[in-house]
């Protein structure tokens, strides 16, 4: 997309973006967003626009980096109101650690916070695999608090499903807290996506579990 912005001279500059904001981050509806102005700002780019939501009509702020000449990527948007990640009944009672921990990690990703967000999502996911154990195996409660998630996962979870997925998180999740990254394909996107996977499968499970036993 290309438009005009401009320089703290006032003079105007032919620029191109690779994309506009999809999500409001005030109603966090999917949008088509509205360009309002553009600011060259440094190196760096910066345009207002507005939500077209009768709704809401809020105002935020793209934030673009250069890629090469006059051209930019949009590496993120200013915070709005903070929109936490709802669970069901059945993983609230699992885990409600699991949730805390997963909206404090959703919130500072949406404050753009994203060199520590994916710490967060790692440490909700392991909290979420430990209580789902500790209630299958509640025999094994202080083994599982002290053993490693991926030990935790490899040697305690019998559900392949969850295993496969939960192993795949973890190993992103680990690429958040180290230096050199392994998964270089991989990002944030990803790893709570693999997340989502494991509640689904832990979900199941225990819903399960509940009508056989209610109904044998």
């Amino acid at each position: 997309m290309r438009l005009n912005a401009l320089t703290k001279d006032d003079t105007k500059i032919t620029v191109e973006i690779d994309q506009t904001p999809n999500n409001c981050p005030y109603c966090h509806r999917v949008i088509i967003s509205k360009l309002i102005s553009s600011f060259a700002a440094g190196d760096d780019l910066r345009i207002v626009f507005r939500c077209p939501n009768d709704e809401c009509e809020e105002i935020f702020i793209g934030m673009y980096t250069p890629l090469y000449s006059n051209t930019y990527s949009l590496s993120g948007i200013s915070a709005g109101n903070f929109s936490a990640k709802k669970y069901s009944i059945t993983i609230t009672e699992i885990s409600p650690v699991f949730i805390e921990i997963y909206n404090q990690a959703e919130f500072a990703e949406q404050n753009n916070l994203i060199h520590i967000s994916g710490v967060g999502y790692r440490k909700a996911l392991e909290f979420l695999i430990k209580d789902y154990l500790i209630l299958l195996k509640p025999e094994d409660e202080e083994q599982i608090k002290k053993k490693p998630l991926g030990n935790c996962i490899k040697e305690s979870v019998d559900n392949k499903n969850l295993k496969t997925v939960a192993e795949r998180a973890t190993w992103l999740g680990n690429d958040e807290a180290h230096y050199i990254r392994r998964w270089v394909d991989k990002d944030i996107t990803d790893l709570k996506r693999l997340i989502d996977l494991s509640v689904h499968w832990i979900e199941m499970e225990i819903e399960t579990k509940k009508y056989l036993e209610g109904m044998p």
